[in-house]
């Protein structure tokens, strides 16, 4: 098997989970090969069969000329020789790695596997699950063995939900595999649609360890940033100001504080303090990290009542507004929001809480967090507003717009991104 009969279709290729990482992978081979995207929720296989991307990410083009078929039908897969298996690999409520829906696509696959099939994979997981834990599930379920009747791979996804700049395409790629044939055939499939072009890892530990260290890299530079932001708080002086005027060296990082939620970089680094665990030892510096992210929210929550108490306003029953509730702008994913901490300590203060989100499902919201969307806010009716998401149309906010929605003049706008800090002239404001 080669290439050529990927590119004259005489072999299919599978991808299985159909959501922020396998729907565009699979769009983007479909243009070029016959594909297969199976998904386990029949809603989200039909909305795909209209031509819909129920996350909002892709547009309407990006399903027109592919050759796809979309099934929930697991034995579908059997007409494909090459699987990509890119689920989601959560945390559990122990923040201990969830390998539940990677095992279970495992399973799913192995019980179709065929001699001469390759197995990539793309979740995100820390070193070894791949060798340790899904290729002997694999071998069990198919009575088959790898690197003689299978081959399998690991290339992770780098997809970064709303940014339509840095795409599958133009994003460097991480290729591995469990020989240098299966090296070689995969990094050709890959080579089809990514146009950056690739990194052939020497082995899939190698490729697994740097997909989970990209987002503890970055988890550890952003809670650097909160504790500064925290520090900078009680001297009065505005975060965002201190790291303007320190941006001007050429070699600072740019890096700011915030919320860290979603499913990457708030759940990433978990994967690999597990791991360090079973190696016997404890990882200060990450540890330290997640730390200080997990508990932001709760601290901007505080940080609100503190000022409202400072400016006289009586806490229960009052009433604030907050912008925003996915866990990222310009996106719709809610999935470790970490705006829900902010309002759940809002309203163990006593406070009454309205959130309104142009991007967020509102059953989705109230499944997920028991918590009611508001369509739109109210006027004159708040003590508070709390720009929590930084959204396209929070970002074009103005003065104006607040006042509207305050109850009187001496109310506050706290800023999460400080993203309104030269627009807010006469109303009390906090930013991190």
């Amino acid at each position: 098997m080669g290439i050529t009969d990927f590119v004259e279709k005489k072999n299919k290729i599978s991808v299985t989970g159909l959501g922020y990482v396998g729907l565009p992978l699979a769009l983007a081979l479909a243009k070029k090969l016959s594909v297969i995207g199976f998904d386990t929720s029949s809603p989200h296989i039909e909305a795909l069969r209209q031509g819909s991307d129920t996350s909002g990410e892709l547009p309407p083009e990006a399903f027109s000329d592919t050759d796809i078929v979309y099934t929930d039908s697991s034995c579908d897969l059997a007409q494909a020789s090459f699987h990509i298996v890119a689920v989601p690999t959560p945390i559990d409520s122990f923040n201990n790695p969830d390998l539940e829906p990677l095992l279970a696509a495992t399973a799913t696959i192995g019980s179709i596997l065929k001699k001469g099939d390759y197995v990539v994979y793309e979740s995100t997981v820390y070193p070894g699950v791949t060798e340790e834990q899904c290729v002997p599930l694999l071998e069990k379920l198919s009575g088959l063995r790898c690197g003689t009747d299978f081959k399998v791979g690991y290339s992770p996804e780098r997809i970064n939900p709303g940014d339509k700049k840095h795409t599958l395409f133009n994003t460097r790629k991480i290729v591995s595999a469990c020989d240098e044939e299966a090296l070689q055939l995969i990094g050709q499939v890959y080579s089809l649609v990514v146009e950056a072009g690739l990194h052939y890892a020497p082995c899939i530990k190698v490729a697994e360890s740097a997909k989970i260290i990209e987002n503890i890299q970055r988890d550890v530079n952003i809670a650097l940033m909160n504790e500064l932001s925290i520090i900078f708080g009680r001297m009065g002086i505005n975060t965002y100001d201190v790291l303007e005027a320190a941006g001007t060296k050429w070699n600072f990082l740019p890096f700011s504080p915030g919320l860290v939620g979603g499913h990457c970089i708030g759940v990433d680094p978990y994967y690999l303090v597990y791991k360090a665990r079973e190696l016997k030892y404890h990882p200060h510096v990450i540890n330290a990290g997640r730390f200080v992210n997990d508990s932001m929210g709760g601290y901007v929550g505080k940080q609100i009542v503190k000022r409202l108490i400072s400016m006289g306003k009586t806490i229960r029953n009052g009433r604030i507004l907050v912008l925003g509730i996915t866990f990222k702008e310009d996106v719709a994913d809610i999935r470790n929001s970490k705006v829900a901490d902010i309002i759940n300590e809002l309203k163990d203060y006593g406070m009454q809480v309205d959130v309104v989100d142009p991007r967020a499902d509102a059953e989705s919201v109230k499944c997920m967090y028991g918590m009611e969307l508001c369509r739109k806010p109210q006027e004159k009716a708040y003590e508070a507003v709390v720009v929590a998401v930084a959204h396209k149309e929070y970002r074009e906010l103005g003065e104006a717009d607040f006042r509207s929605w305050l109850s009187e003049d001496n109310c506050l706008v706290a800023d999460v991104k400080g993203i309104c800090r030269n627009k807010i002239k006469t109303l009390e404001y906090w930013s991190l």
